[in-house]
């Protein structure tokens, strides 16, 4: 396996979604990060725009679509520590790709009850849609053959970077 690095400020793109995102918070809004990078960002975005309460987690690996090849591929466990009726919940991930991940949460989410409103924030969109999901906030866009991933990465004192895989 090649391991690169990217030219992408995770840092920057970090400081530019926290921008974005300050502009829609409401007293009602809710951040929920999709495990494991969309956690970090829930995390620190939760601290760093002064929430009150808790930052939700949630996992994808129940409701995949390829559940069978994969198998359980997280140990995070899903963990919404509010009420999910009537809430404004913005999902937070590192990467949007494919578009699978994003349906997998949705259904994840909707059996802890329904939101009013459900939004999307990526660090980074990578193109390669499988399915009709769009990113209301992306930091950045970029095109990677299909044949490349791009992980984020968080060292000891919390600081984000990006490292690209062939």
């Amino acid at each position: 396996m090649n391991t690169g690095t990217l030219s992408l400020d995770a840092e920057a793109l970090y400081a530019e979604m926290r921008r974005g995102l300050a502009l829609h918070v409401q007293p009602q809004t809710r951040l929920v990060g999709i495990a494991s990078g969309g956690v970090w960002l829930a995390e620190r975005l939760h601290a760093d725009l002064g929430l009150t309460g808790q930052c939700g987690i949630i996992s994808s690996s129940m409701h995949r679509d390829d559940f069978s090849q994969r198998g359980m591929t997280s140990s995070v466990q899903t963990r919404l520590p509010f009420e999910v009726n009537d809430a404004h919940v913005i999902l937070l991930d590192d990467v949007l790709y494919t578009g699978r991940t994003v349906r997998a949460v949705l259904n994840e989410l909707f059996d802890y009850g329904r939101p009013a409103q459900v939004q999307l924030a990526v660090l980074v969109d990578r193109g390669g849609r499988q399915l009709p999901v769009q990113a209301e906030f992306a930091a950045a866009r970029v095109a990677l053959p299909a044949s490349q991933s791009l992980a984020l990465a968080r060292d000891t004192q919390g600081r984000f970077t990006f490292s690209l895989e062939s």
